[in-house]
């Protein structure tokens, strides 16, 4: 079991160091990170808002799995919260590619900062919900006459 815990913990500090660095690269460097990360220049011009906007989410991202990894009471909805936008994400990517305007090479090279992050904070995320049943299920029973 604490083999799953720590697999869990390394998937969730994966996703709150790529956030988080992403978080930081978007909002303080856009042009470069616009330049930096491979396939962005093909999916239209730079526009420093947008992505700025994006790099607002990332932090987010990166604050809720960092903070949902500490408060036990709060893991499964800043988890689920934090994987859902990162599932849509990885969701968008797939349809782009369905409806022609992506080729399914994007999948390969988008894999470890788009599907990953999604795959791991799904997982992270069921992992959080069976704890959560095992600790509930562990409860004394108090019985009042």
């Amino acid at each position: 079991m604490q083999a799953i815990k720590y697999g869990v913990y390394a998937m969730v500090w994966f996703n709150v160091l790529l956030a988080g660095w992403l978080s930081i690269h978007m909002l303080y460097d856009p042009e470069g990170w616009y330049n930096f990360v491979p396939g962005v220049t093909d999916t239209g011009f730079f526009n420093q808002h947008f992505i700025r906007d994006i790099g607002i989410i990332q932090g987010f991202i990166a604050m809720a799995f960092a903070i949902g990894s500490f408060k036990l009471q709060r893991r499964i909805e800043l988890w689920a919260a934090a994987t859902l936008w990162l599932t849509a994400h990885a969701v968008f990517h797939l349809w782009e590619v369905a409806i022609g305007i992506c080729s399914a090479s994007v999948l390969v090279r988008d894999f470890p900062a788009v599907s990953l992050p999604a795959i791991f904070g799904i997982a992270a995320t069921i992992w959080a919900c069976s704890q959560s049943r095992v600790a509930v299920s562990r409860r004394p029973v108090s019985i009042r006459i």
